[in-house]
């Protein structure tokens, strides 16, 4: 048991890096910072939903100072818009638009009018009969 907690131990010290993940030292002053260091990555998705009939996606990959992409997307109209982009140092984003498939609109019908046959909903029938507040002296009247 004891072997165990010995290889345990000397297995967790040398699982602790050397560095302290903040150097503070002054020979870490002379190393380049990690954002001066050039961006290398790839990614893409997609969506595709014919229940909600979403259709999208994206991929892009950087190596250094360039970037090149493209992302697509299903427009209501049916066709697929699709943008093929670069951007290569300070050149700026350029861009390129395609449409694949042809638009289509479904014919216009107009909803039927409902047929609207208000029945009355309050009928007042009086409650309060007012009755005057004085009585004709029989002298007078």
């Amino acid at each position: 048991m004891k072997v165990i907690i010995v290889l345990v131990l000397v297995a967790a010290v040398v699982a602790v890096p050397l560095r302290p993940p903040h150097d503070y030292s002054p020979a870490s002053a002379y190393t380049a910072p990690y954002y001066q260091v050039p961006a290398r990555y790839h990614f893409n998705y997609g969506v595709k939903d014919g229940y909600s009939r979403n259709d999208y996606g994206h991929q892009e990959t950087r190596d250094d100072y360039g970037t090149k992409g493209s992302y697509f997307v299903q427009l209501p109209d049916g066709r697929l818009q699709k943008v093929t982009y670069s951007v290569s140092g300070d050149s700026g984003f350029v861009a390129e638009v395609t449409y694949y498939g042809q638009a289509h609109y479904p014919a216009y019908k107009p909803a039927p009018a409902p047929a609207y046959n208000p029945a009355p909903a309050y009928n007042p029938t009086p409650a309060y009969k007012p009755v005057p507040a004085y009585r004709p002296s029989p002298v007078y009247g």
